[in-house]
């Protein structure tokens, strides 16, 4: 899910920001119940990928809005090159994950690989991840679908497989080209990139998870049709009762299921569309900017999707401190949201071997105007 916020003004209803569910409605037994491993469960390595390419959105602008429109809600986005996509970007990051956590890649028992951009519409993308780690035949191996929280489930897959002890290792990957109509808000702000996390025993890993909260409903706020090319969206219903309501409710729901308030954070990351969504939400929490400004890369990329809030917890752990908490809440169209609490442990700072997302955002290189980046995208070909 993504949306330009200069384009499509939106005001908050003020009973949804003070609840984040609507008005009289109750919590029930059921609802949002805190997930925690039977064993101890942490994430023992990380990585990242961002392509190199940046398109200016001032750029896509001039094709398309009048000259007195708004400004959009980044200055710029990421672009795959012509030998990128979310398999090439997720091999990279679990690459770079496997390394940093000392991790036999043997031990690892099954990959997941979230994402709305895959290359091939039957054919899994965590079977040749699997392969280029060497990982394979041994191993549980699937795509992960729903929307821009395709990347979470697969953490809360993940968490789930190791504290159980089936297996010893699991990789959650969120990664995503992200799709977008030309003209549409959406490509204003629809990145490319995202992250890899191995999940392990906690006694090795650089953050532990204390729990876990899953929000979902059936709200079509975003999706794409079998055939399409492009996705849609519903403009402003993309804000209420979509992103708010579900964001707010799982992370209010974690907070008070671990007993801790927004205070009690170093870092709060959450799923990020455009900033103006993040700033509003993290503000409604009770969160300050400088909780968020490390995570908030959409600020730089635009919005990578699937690989939106994993990528912004990876560029958290390149600079939290041993002791830190981190809040994550991501969030995916259809629509739900997966709230995590981690608790960073002393092993982060030997374990950041590697590029970091900075790196990778401080790289960018502008592609030749808005004709290259049509290309690259391949929303123009010859006939």
């Amino acid at each position: 899910m993504g949306l330009d916020i200069a384009a499509l003004p939106f005001i908050l209803p003020a009973a949804r920001q003070v609840t984040g569910r609507p008005a009289g409605h109750h919590k029930s037994s059921t609802e949002l119940k805190v997930m925690k491993p039977q064993q101890a469960v942490g994430i023992a390595g990380y990585g990242a990928y961002v392509p190199r390419l940046r398109v200016r959105t001032e750029d896509i602008s001039d094709a398309w809005r009048p000259q007195w429109s708004a400004a959009p809600a980044v200055a710029e986005k990421s672009v795959p090159a012509h030998d990128e996509d979310v398999v090439t970007m997720a091999i990279e990051a679990a690459r770079t994950a496997l390394d940093r956590s000392r991790i036999d890649a043997r031990s690892i028992g099954a990959v997941w690989v979230g994402t709305e951009s895959k290359p091939y519409a039957v054919k899994p993308s965590a079977t040749i991840v699997g392969e280029a780690l060497g990982i394979t035949p041994g191993l549980v191996a699937a795509d992960m679908e729903f929307a821009c929280k395709a990347g979470s489930e697969a953490m809360q897959a993940a968490v789930a497989f190791v504290g159980s002890g089936m297996v010893e290792g699991a990789l959650a990957i969120g990664m995503d080209t992200a799709q977008s109509r030309p003209g549409d808000a959406l490509e204003y702000t629809a990145g490319c990139g995202g992250a890899a996390l191995l999940f392990g025993p906690a006694e090795r890993s650089v953050a532990t998870v204390e729990a876990s909260v899953s929000h979902v409903t059936d709200t079509p706020d975003f999706f794409r049709r079998e055939g399409a090319m492009y996705p849609e969206h519903g403009g402003r219903f993309t804000g209420e009762p979509s992103y708010f309501r579900h964001t707010l409710a799982a992370s209010r729901a974690l907070l008070e299921e671990v007993g801790a308030k927004p205070a009690d954070f170093a870092h709060a990351v959450f799923h990020q569309p455009v900033p103006k969504f993040v700033e509003r939400a993290a503000a409604a929490l009770g969160f300050t900017e400088e909780q968020i400004s490390v995570g908030l890369v959409a600020r730089r990329m635009g919005n990578a999707y699937a690989g939106s809030s994993l990528l912004g917890l990876a560029a958290v752990l390149d600079v939290a401190a041993p002791g830190d908490r981190i809040f994550f809440c991501s969030y995916g169209s259809g629509a739900g949201s997966d709230a995590f609490a981690f608790r960073v442990t002393e092993r982060i700072e030997e374990r950041r071997q590697g590029p970091a997302v900075a790196d990778y955002l401080d790289r960018g290189r502008h592609v030749d105007g808005y004709g290259e980046y049509l290309q690259l995208r391949r929303k123009i070909r010859k006939a």
